[in-house]
This record gives C-alpha cells, sequence and structure tokens, in this order.
C-alpha cells in the first residue's frame, strides 16, 4: 500500500494527491494530476497561493445546489481557475434552493426518502454511491472529462470528501489502471482523518445539523463498499472503463482519460 500523499493545508483535512498509486502493469499514476478534498470554503490565502504552486487549474464540485448555496463562494472562486459544478444528487436536475430540504447522504430526510425506495445494494454505503451512477451518470462522467482534459491538476472535492469524491475517483483510478485493492485502500484513507473531517464539517452552516447526532463511525469509510462498487462496474460494464462507455464515451475518449493519468 502507497502512503497517502496528503497535502496540508490550513483549510483542509482530507486533501491528497493520488499520484503515486501503482498500476497493474508497472506503471504508476503521475503525481500533481488529481486531488480529492473535503470542502474548500475555509482555505486560507495561503492554501490558496500553494494550490496555486501545485499547479492547480480546474477544481470540480459535487455539491448539491442546496450545499452551494448555504456555504456561499469558497476563497479559490475569485482566482483564475475553471469551476466546474457537478452534482451527484438527482434532484439537482432542477435548481434546490436554501429553503428546500437539504438532501445529503447522511441527513435523516435522506435516509426516509432512500428508504422509500428500492435499495441498489445491501451495503448502505454502496447503494448511495450506485445511485450516483444511476441517477448523475452526466455528472460522474462530465466530472471524469474534466480530469481527461485539464491541463493541469484538478481537484475533485465534495464535502468530506468520502462519497461522492470517493465515487468518482475511484472510477478515475480504476481507468487509469489501478488494482481494486489499491482503489479501496486510497478511498478508507480518509478514514485516517475522519474525526477531523467531521468536526469541520460540524461548524458549517449546510452540515452542522445533519450531523450533529450522527455517531461518527456511521462515517467512517468501510473496505467493502469500495470494493463493491468495482465489483458491480467488473459485472455489468467490464469495469470503470466500460462504464463510461456506456455513457456515450469513445475508446479514445477513455484513452485520454487513462492516459492523463499516467
Amino acid at each position: 500500500m502507497t502512503t497517502p500523499r496528503w497535502i496540508e493545508l490550513d483549510g483542509v483535512v482530507n486533501m491528497r494527491d493520488v499520484g503515486g498509486l501503482p498500476t497493474i502493469d508497472g506503471g504508476v499514476v503521475a503525481t500533481g494530476r488529481l486531488l480529492r478534498s473535503d470542502n474548500l470554503q475555509d482555505l486560507s490565502a495561503a492554501d490558496v497561493e500553494a494550490l496555486e504552486q501545485l499547479g492547480v487549474t480546474d477544481v470540480v464540485d459535487l455539491r448539491s445546489n442546496a450545499e452551494l448555496t448555504l456555504e456561499g463562494p469558497g476563497p479559490l472562486r475569485a482566482r483564475d481557475l475553471t469551476h466546474h459544478h457537478h452534482s451527484l444528487f438527482r434532484d439537482d436536475v432542477r435548481a434546490v434552493t436554501a429553503q428546500e430540504a437539504l438532501v445529503l447522504p447522511w441527513s435523516t430526510k435522506d435516509q426516509e426518502k432512500a428508504d422509500a425506495q428500492p435499495r441498489l445494494d445491501d451495503d448502505y454505503w454502496a447503494s448511495h454511491y450506485l445511485g450516483y451512477l444511476a441517477h448523475r451518470p452526466d455528472s460522474v462522467s462530465a466530472a471524469l472529462a474534466v480530469v481527461a482534459r485539464s491541463t493541469g491538476a484538478t481537484i475533485v472535492h465534495c464535502a468530506a470528501g468520502k462519497d461522492r469524491t470517493g465515487t468518482v475517483v475511484g472510477l478515475a483510478l480504476s481507468v487509469a489502471g489501478v488494482s481494486d485493492d489499491d482503489v479501496v485502500a486510497d478511498y478508507v484513507a480518509t478514514g485516517e482523518r475522519i474525526e477531523r473531517v467531521i468536526a469541520r464539517l460540524l461548524a458549517r452552516p449546510a452540515y452542522g445539523e445533519a450531523l450533529r447526532d450522527q455517531p461518527v463511525d456511521h462515517h467512517r469509510p468501510q473496505p467493502q463498499t469500495m470494493r463493491r462498487i468495482l465489483e458491480v462496474l467488473a459485472e455489468r460494464h467490464g469495469g470503470a472503463a466500460g462504464w463510461l462507455r456506456a455513457q456515450g464515451w469513445s475508446d479514445e475518449d477513455v484513452e485520454t482519460l487513462r492516459a492523463s493519468l499516467r
């Protein structure tokens, strides 16, 4: 297992560069291409400067419309970077305002909605992740297209940097040729900092109320969750690349993503 390449900044606790992960053909994922993170609202001026020095050119924001409305623009919005908003929530095919129920996988309201619908998998979190692929394939595909075509480093983030970010980054790494074991290990690395992640979110307007009565262990990433996602992709599509082809990607498009990470 490759040691996570944590990026230590004042305003985030779960940012890391996935570069350095080995691929099954003997290569490695390039550094300075794909960064995964929790939310970027608290970045300091020094943090912003550090990210620019790391060559960040694109930011993929996977949060919902409601989160963006409640949280407001983050510090990177004022910088000369390209921002891409690709929500993974089905409700965001229309505008969701701050006055409407905040939809998050850990919120009571969302759990009640999920209980009223068929579960996509027996694993609680895997069911949510498969929901992202089933209900917002457009956003997952668009987020990966940004990674494929960016000229510098891309930050992919959501709120905690675990679920939505984990789904998109897991697919990217799989396409790049990273083994299932190493994709899973990258996913569970967030568990090393989950207490700090939750502490940050509790202080934010969009998340504090929803998280206040949730046990931290409910959010701790489990290896079987990501392994299940990879199994489903393999069973139904022949892998992450096959899933992208099912969304309309050409072989050339898939190769562009793979090559961008190598």
